[in-house]
């Protein structure tokens, strides 16, 4: 079937979306657009049906069109949806989210992760005084690769996918848990490194503790801080996110997937004195739409719902059914793919990356639609899981018809 959305978008838009990575590469079988979406399901224009693992990459924790977010937003609705003062749910929002998350002495809102992250950067470098950034994982496309998220390589003398050189070069890419490297950046930089920002490797979450108690020492060793972006392991992973789970907590954090169920929102938080910057002018982060009420009222529902439900618990045992269901399916096929990390947030890992586009592309063409990060939301029942193990056990079927 030929492509409409896709090839329109594409006349009027760069990359035919506005987020990259939401952009289809696998069609036929991948769906242009999704025109709805109810529970753990969504639906294409074709009318197709889809058992859905991306949640909109990550936000939708709660299920699509829930009835608590719904009403909330509705609610809201009736009374306006921003105003030339702060509404009351800033404060009130806010008192919540300092309430749940551990080390949030005071937070404000912004509406996406990169404006939140970069927020954190220029609060950490007014707060210590120092230029240098170590960033480890993707931390927004700001000061990024666009491919794999990769911090610009350091050079002074050319502007590289339209970052100066001088910029880029104050930002230090290190690898998950490179511990070698981490420690000749602080021997080389150490009187000069603002802050260690740290986003966590997905496979690698379970064990992640001690790396996490590395950085903080590490950071407190040489006066540095330390910074989570919590954008997907933010209630997900915990509640609190890696700083609950592990223990130890950062001085500033960004948050934003999951806090409001898809509704556009992003926290950046942390310890008072740091975020002091911004009492005393030093630092100017403002935004228009940040006390935009219709967001918050949905996060004010949705981390409520979670709070109050156990929603987490949910998520865990769901994640973990289709984990060893997947799993297993991978193994009896031999394909060399597996689904690794917390269940709530587990990633693709593939030997050959070829074969798992492959897989992907059939899944989708099954009626099961996937990302690089299998996400599970509160409405997936254990009837949803077992149909997706059934439906990827014959995409596998297919796979091995189609392999030489």
């Amino acid at each position: 079937m030929a492509a409409r959305w896709r090839d329109r978008a594409l006349a009027v838009m760069p990359v035919g979306s506005s987020t990259n990575s939401k952009a289809p590469t696998l069609l036929p079988d991948e769906p242009e657009v999704i025109v709805r979406g109810s529970g753990c399901r969504v639906w294409d224009d074709r009318g197709r049906e889809f058992i859905d693992y991306r949640c909109a990459l990550g936000p939708v924790t709660l299920g699509y069109a829930d009835d608590r977010v719904d009403a909330a937003i509705r609610a809201q609705l009736a009374d306006g949806i921003l105003f030339g003062h702060p509404h009351p749910l800033e404060t009130t929002t806010a008192e919540l989210f300092c309430d749940i998350v551990p080390g949030a002495e005071a937070a404000r809102f912004l509406k996406t992760g990169g404006e939140a992250l970069a927020a954190l950067i220029r609060i950490a470098r007014a707060h210590t005084g120092r230029d240098r950034i170590v960033q480890i994982g993707y931390n927004g496309w700001l000061n990024s690769l666009a491919s794999g998220g990769r911090v610009l390589p350091g050079s002074t003398s050319s502007t590289v996918q339209g970052v100066p050189g001088a910029l880029s070069a104050l930002h230090h890419a290190v690898e998950w848990d490179d511990r070698a490297a981490l420690d000749g950046l602080f021997a080389a930089h150490g009187s000069e490194i603002a802050l260690i920002l740290v986003a966590a490797d997905y496979p690698s979450i379970p064990e992640a503790g001690d790396f996490y108690r590395y950085l903080r020492d590490l950071t407190d060793a040489h006066g540095a801080l330390l910074g989570y972006d919590e954008m997907v392991t933010g209630f997900r992973v915990a509640l609190g996110g890696m700083a609950e789970f592990t223990g130890v907590l950062p001085d500033l954090s960004v948050f934003g997937k999951g806090i409001a169920n898809g509704m556009p929102l992003s926290v950046y938080c942390g310890r008072r004195d740091v975020l002091s910057v911004l009492d005393r002018g030093e630092v100017v982060v403002s935004s228009t739409y940040g006390g935009e009420t219709l967001s918050l009222a949905a996060a004010t529902a949705t981390m409520t719902a979670l709070r109050d439900e156990d929603v987490l618990s949910r998520l865990r045992a769901s994640g973990r059914r289709l984990q060893d269901g997947v799993n297993a399916a991978f193994a009896a096929a031999g394909v060399g793919i597996r689904l690794a990390g917390h269940p709530t947030c587990p990633q693709f890992v593939a030997d050959d990356d070829a074969v798992l586009q492959a897989f992907m592309r059939l899944a989708f063409r099954h009626g099961v639609s996937l990302y690089r990060v299998a996400y599970v939301n509160a409405a997936h029942t254990e009837a949803d899981i077992d149909l997706t193990v059934a439906r990827i056990r014959a995409a596998l079927e297919d796979l091995a018809g189609e392999m030489p």
